[in-house]
């Protein structure tokens, strides 16, 4: 029995004592998926031209060299990140990541076909994917409205952009025999107050109701509707508020999408889950960390991160709940952004299933709340660091700061020479 096993046996009788069942805890982690995002591997530029990104209030910053600049060199980047990381992940899509054999191919053109290298390497590495319409960074969201624009034509551009972006997510689906998630957030908004906050919501939700009238098999795809508190250049007005997306959601039967950066700084959108899956069947959650606004920096194990694993864990929502990541910090090595941001994910879920819920919400229920404070304070020094290592042990990846040096190799002889 090698170091690592031995001190997860020992950690296994210590949360034992607690009334824990840690083999339990790593099955039911161990199903979870996380979707990693395809705009942290090239800093969201996309390939539908050569000059990328023109803006629209999205911006990685940073010039660490190295990042991927053709469809399969972040498919390489994506399948070192997955050797790094335990469990199992999907890969997330942006619309502006086809392949159109330089050709071009506007939004409102783009077909299945130029997905299918998407396809076929996600049949070879065996996961799912989903898929994102994207709004910005377009002459036609040059006024900050896409979807809510007054103008008829605009707004039927985007529309039938959004039209084909389910289409290719239905084509992902019955393709991986996987649902796909589809996450539709567009920017729109105003940088100073408007006088009309009626009109461009009016003119959304037709949008929406137009996009969601072609229907396809709930085994396909699901839809969800992202709101947002603002944005670079909509500091006064977002179309998309809270309110808006949770009402749509609600009265059309969609998924909520929650950005744990896209609310008030002093909110956490665990805070949000519990009253959101009373009303809604399915959650989706597009974690990152914001830095006094919603910046993406990389997801870390701290406080939010904390919060919302447990409360996935201690309500049951996890079979509601699909779980991506949404940042990009073009500062870091990007394979290692991924990795960090994806084990700290991993670990802040195995650590809230390793919680007695039993024993804790006996006391809730008696409450005893000085005991209840006593034991989750208790909790903060179990040994979890052992159980963390023999699950990348056992998920045949990397313990503890080993991977480290697996990406400097990477870097060296791979992205260096890009």
């Amino acid at each position: 029995m090698g170091k690592i096993e031995q001190a997860y046996e020992l950690a296994k009788e210590r949360y034992a004592e607690l009334g824990v069942d840690v083999e339990a805890a790593m099955a039911k982690v161990n199903q979870i998926e996380i979707s990693l995002h395809c705009w942290q591997g090239d800093d969201v530029g996309g390939f539908e031209n050569a000059a990328g990104l023109t803006g629209g209030g999205i911006l990685s910053t940073g010039n660490y060299p190295g990042k991927a600049r053709t469809p399969d060199e972040l498919r390489a980047d994506a399948e070192k990140a997955f050797s790094l990381i335990p469990g199992k992940q999907r890969f997330n899509l942006h619309a502006i990541y086809l392949e159109n054999g330089g050709k071009k191919v506007d939004r409102d053109e783009i077909e299945p076909e130029h997905f299918q290298g998407w396809v076929d390497w996600a049949k070879a590495n065996q996961i799912g994917l989903d898929f994102n319409p994207t709004f910005f960074s377009h002459e036609y969201a040059a006024d900050g409205l896409t979807l809510s624009h007054p103008k008829k034509q605009i707004r039927d551009f985007w529309i039938e952009h959004d039209k084909r972006c389910r289409k290719i997510a239905n084509f992902f689906g019955e393709s991986l025999g996987s649902p796909c998630v589809v996450n539709h957030w567009t920017p729109d908004g105003l940088k100073d107050t408007p006088v009309d906050r009626l009109a461009p919501r009016q003119r959304l939700a037709a949008s929406y109701d137009e996009i969601f009238s072609v229907k396809y098999p709930r085994e396909n795809i699901r839809d969800g509707i992202e709101s947002k508190l603002f944005g670079i250049g909509v500091e006064s007005y977002t179309v998309g508020s809270h309110e808006f997306c949770m009402g749509y959601a609600i009265k059309n039967n969609l998924v909520l999408t929650l950005d744990a950066g896209h609310f008030h700084p002093t909110e956490c959108i665990s805070d949000k889950l519990t009253s959101a899956s009373m009303f809604v069947d399915e959650l989706l959650l597009h974690v990152s960390r914001g830095v006094r606004w919603d910046s993406d920096h990389v997801v870390i194990w701290n406080d939010q991160m904390r919060a919302i694993a447990e409360e996935l864990m201690r309500n049951n929502l996890l079979e509601r709940t699909f779980f991506a990541l949404d940042y990009f910090d073009g500062t870091l090595n990007r394979v290692a952004a991924w990795t960090i941001g994806t084990r700290c994910a991993i670990k802040a879920l195995l650590c809230a299933a390793l919680e007695p819920l039993d024993a804790l919400r006996a006391l809730e229920n008696d409450f005893n709340f000085t005991k209840r404070l006593a034991l989750l304070e208790e909790l903060k020094s179990a040994p979890f660091g052992p159980v963390w290592d023999y699950y990348c042990e056992k998920n045949n990846v990397p313990v503890g700061e080993k991977w480290i040096a697996e990406y400097e190799q990477y870097e060296k002889d791979v992205q260096s020479k890009r």
